[in-house]
């Protein structure tokens, strides 16, 4: 078994609690379903908000669905100026058999622009 990484990222039309929390809860949904990923198979997940999302930690939407002993921890991007804005992105080390080349990593709403090589490969709707 290894640690393999799962990447994704989505983006909110404005900054709330509500649509943060909403955001990140479809991310992670689409990520676990994509992956068939058990919460005990998951050894850390971290967040990522760009420098204009402040209203909720996104982090607080996985707890919400049960990743109550999972690490969690949120961060702020770097405001590089011109990149996408309001923009969360989530990087989850899962405990797995599989190769890292299984691994589908998920891009929904604006930020399917971040990686359409690993869009294109994905399963999940966008």
């Amino acid at each position: 078994m290894s640690v393999r990484g799962i990447r994704g990222a989505t983006t909110v039309d404005v900054d709330s609690a509500d649509a943060i929390l909403e955001a990140t809860g479809e991310l992670v949904r689409e990520i676990v379903t994509a992956n068939a990923i058990l919460a005990e198979d998951v050894a850390s997940a971290l967040f990522t908000v760009t420098p204009d999302l402040h209203a909720e930690f996104p982090a607080a939407a996985a707890r919400r669905m049960g990743w109550t002993m999972v690490p969690l921890l949120n961060f702020t991007e770097i405001g590089v100026p011109g990149r996408l804005e309001r923009c969360i992105r989530v990087l989850v080390h899962v405990n797995t058999d599989r190769a890292q080349n299984e691994m589908v990593h998920v891009y929904l709403r604006e930020a399917v622009s971040l990686r359409p090589d690993l869009v294109s490969r994905s399963t999940t709707p966008q």
